[in-house]
């Protein structure tokens, strides 16, 4: 018994960080290796990684690529990206390598680089959109010209041990897989190629190998109670002269404090949460067969530019969204039965762009709402909604108890009761 209430108590009180994720059961990163022809000694292959998640993706600085070859291979050329070390090449004489490292890491080109270096969706910084927000650019790919590697399907022996970053931890790669080589439709669309050979690789997220604390907090208010539900104490980390500076500090006006570092290391700012990013729920008006909500989203990191960013909410009146004013909204549907989540994201050129901390580091809009009057009401905090993500990442929410409640409905004493027992049973399952 005690063990089953131990394993209870840690996945509620660590399910934000469960690598399942329920609004997007099926979204991995795929990696696809396509041998498009044979050398004298080995292939040469497109590597394709498509983003196939709803509204993760990878951000700035992009994503890290990295395997394990099978026997002595070594990277002749690599067009549309490159190999962080070049590795030991001393034994060969005249043309020699792009990369001789057994475990190469590859990165992704910088916009900009000349012609000759580039290659059908490279370049791009490493950075790839949510296959949800724009499946156009959910694509990142390079050519490499691999040798030493054998010269038949027969002999190529898979990479190992894949490993993706992007840009950080959080991605978990499966073993690659030989699968049907893939078709393409040559430009006039006329003819059917296909490769001489395909494997697969695909990599799954995880919360909570990617990080220990959450990257975002939940504040609430609405117009019918005056109190304003903050996020809860400590959401992200607790506040310490190291991790945070006050938002009137003179660091702030120094010289490349802005820049973002390469372990993308945050420059909070001091608050009781500590969450680089802040999502408010505001229920704004009531109507007679609508109701508004307000969604302000604050960046809190004085280092990050949020150039892609996405809102993935779960409430079930999402059903029923009637006019979104300065987002963008897509319907995210994870099971055929039951339309309660969306997916918020900015307006290109308009605030597609989520500022640095400061000013003009926020973005906000408002969103109406047809009542169904079989389910509707405003009773034990019904408009809140039950789960928020922001770029992939599962944000913490207020206890349920602390929501604004209606005036004339004060917070459940039975909920409140039933948290003290949980957290009792907790204590004794330790103990």
């Amino acid at each position: 018994m005690r063990l089953v209430i131990s394993t209870l108590c840690a996945l509620v009180l660590l399910s934000y960080a469960v690598a399942y994720d329920p609004l997007d059961p099926t979204g991995n990163v795929t990696i696809k290796w396509d041998v498009m022809s044979w050398t004298p000694d080995g292939y040469v292959a497109t590597v394709t990684l498509y983003n196939f998640q709803m509204y993760r993706h990878i951000i700035h600085p992009g994503w890290t690529l990295g395997w394990t070859w099978a026997k002595k291979e070594v990277l002749w050329n690599v067009i549309g990206a490159q190999t962080t070390e070049q590795g030991d090449c001393s034994k060969f004489k005249g043309n020699i390598p792009h990369c001789c490292k057994k475990i190469p890491t590859v990165v992704d080109l910088l916009p900009g680089v000349p012609y000759n270096q580039q290659y059908a969706n490279c370049c791009k910084g490493g950075v790839v959109s949510a296959w949800g927000q724009d499946p156009s650019q959910s694509v990142s790919s390079f050519l490499v010209s691999v040798g030493q590697a054998g010269t038949s399907n027969k002999t190529v022996k898979l990479p190992k041990n894949f490993t993706l970053l992007a840009p950080g931890p959080g991605y978990t790669c499966g073993p690659a897989k030989v699968v049907p080589p893939t078709l393409f439709l040559t430009p006039d669309k006329r003819r059917k190629t296909q490769a001489l050979m395909t494997w697969n690789v695909t990599c799954t997220y995880s919360q909570f190998l990617a990080r220990k604390n959450p990257s975002c907090c939940v504040s609430l208010s609405s117009f019918y109670n005056e109190t304003i539900t903050p996020c809860p104490s400590c959401s992200c980390g607790c506040q310490n002269k190291k991790t945070c500076v006050k938002s009137d500090s003179k660091i702030l006006s120094m010289v490349g404090v802005h820049t973002p570092k390469k372990d993308n290391e945050p420059l909070l700012q001091c608050t009781h949460h500590m969450c680089p990013i802040r999502v408010h729920w505001h229920v704004k008006q009531n109507y007679k067969d609508y109701w508004r909500v307000k969604i302000a989203i604050t960046n809190f990191n004085y280092r990050m530019n949020y150039s892609l960013w996405a809102l993935a909410v779960q409430h079930p009146n999402l059903n029923n969204v009637t006019q979104v004013f300065s987002f963008n909204y897509k319907s995210l549907v994870p099971y055929e039965s039951i339309n309660d989540t969306g997916m918020f994201y900015g307006m290109k050129y308009f605030n597609d762009l989520l500022m640095e901390a400061g000013p003009f580091g926020n973005v906000q809009s408002e969103v109406l709402l047809q009542k169904n009057k079989d389910t509707f009401t405003f009773k034990q905090g019904w408009a809140f909604p039950r789960k928020v993500y922001f770029n992939g990442d599962e944000c913490m929410l207020p206890p349920p108890d602390t929501y604004p409640f209606l005036p004339n409905s004060a917070p459940s004493s039975l909920l409140r009761f039933r948290g003290f027992i949980f957290s009792l049973l907790c204590l004794l399952a330790v103990w």
